[in-house]
């Protein structure tokens, strides 16, 4: 005795994914506008995840989501969030530094600036984690043509 398996239904976020991955593969040059607008329509209109699946069968999702241009906005705002934070807890230690060497400078006399080497060091630290980011958004090396 097999058992059928039903078909399973599809809902809105299912179509939508669907339709995202249409509108990057248009974008990417997978599909012409016609080929796209009879998927599409296609799209809203399917009932179940295998129409939606024969929809996008033939094209390359994971190169599509991997170059989703959304994505890699996301990922430059993130990288530059991690410089914006790592900076600000760089700066607030530093003054912290500052204030035990005052404090202590000024409780016992000893007036060697020790905190300029923990400050430097951490701060070529800073510097090689935001030097990449600036330059051209992310950590990863520039890519030559």
């Amino acid at each position: 005795m097999s058992v059928m398996q039903q078909p399973t239904r599809a809902g809105d976020r299912e179509r939508e994914q669907t339709a995202n991955d249409l509108g990057q593969a248009l974008a990417q040059g997978y599909l012409t506008m016609a080929e796209y607008e009879d998927r599409l329509a296609t799209t809203f209109g399917a009932n179940t995840h295998g129409e939606l699946r024969e929809l996008v069968a033939d094209l390359p999702l994971a190169r599509l989501r991997r170059n989703d241009p959304r994505r890699r906005a996301a990922q430059v705002r993130a990288a530059k969030l991690s410089v914006r934070i790592h900076g600000g807890v760089y700066i607030a230690v530093s003054l912290l530094m500052i204030g035990i060497w005052l404090a202590v400078g000024l409780g016992g006399g000893g007036w060697y600036f020790w905190p300029v080497w923990p400050i430097m060091g951490w701060g070529i630290g800073v510097a090689s984690h935001a030097i990449p980011i600036w330059a051209h958004g992310s950590m990863r090396p520039a890519r030559i043509a």
